[in-house]
């Protein structure tokens, strides 16, 4: 019961972190929230049994991307956020005023586009398996009628198939590999990106 308490707590403090990050004018704000989110979505990684997802969601999103974003509004905008002349036309824009305008206005058809995936995710994450359970496709080499799981597939066949004792690194490589080549160009085009951002000043 009292894990399922802090399980509750963690959502819903979770969500209030998004709802705030999309809301807030302050950028400023909006980053230390940002970074209390992804250490929030680092816990409930966890709970969840994956201790290695949840090291690099902490480390990435709450280090890394937060001091990046830092960063890059004292580049541009300073630690403000937002320049006085910008909060004032943006709260003249929505009809408010500078003094009341802490948050932004909802925007229906974005509002509109995460129910839409919402809902079937959350039906999807309502249909798994309990964490922990037995019979997890995930822990089982077989399903009830035989038939091999995908953890049964790589423990017997990876040697076979892709001639790599380590199933991970098979997997990795292997199995899902123009999915890796995709994060590698992911993470130079942001290697790039951090470079522009720290050295190239005069174009700011």
């Amino acid at each position: 019961m009292m894990w399922l308490g802090l399980e509750l707590a963690l959502i819903l403090f979770v969500v209030a972190a998004a709802v705030l990050v999309a809301f807030s004018r302050d950028i400023v704000g909006a980053i230390v929230t940002f970074a209390a989110f992804t250490l929030g979505i680092a816990v409930i990684w966890v709970l969840l049994a994956a201790p290695d997802v949840a090291l690099i969601e902490a480390a990435v999103g709450a280090g890394v991307t937060s001091v990046l974003f830092l960063i890059t509004v004292m580049k541009t905008t300073g630690m403000s956020g937002e320049s006085e002349e910008t909060g004032a036309r943006t709260a003249e824009t929505d009809g408010g005023s500078t003094a009341d305008g802490a948050f932004r206005s909802i925007n229906v058809p974005a509002l509109m586009m995460v129910g839409a995936l919402a809902i079937p995710l959350g039906y999807v994450i309502l249909s798994l398996e309990p964490v922990g359970a037995e019979n997890a496709p995930a822990v089982v080499e077989t399903y009830a009628d035989g038939e091999l799981t995908p953890y049964g597939h790589y423990i017997e066949n990876t040697l076979e198939e892709a001639g790599f004792p380590n199933a991970v690194v098979s997997v990795l490589v292997v199995y899902r590999g123009l999915d890796t080549l995709g994060e590698l160009i992911v993470a130079f085009a942001a290697a790039v990106s951090i470079l522009v951002v720290l050295e190239r000043e005069d174009i700011l």
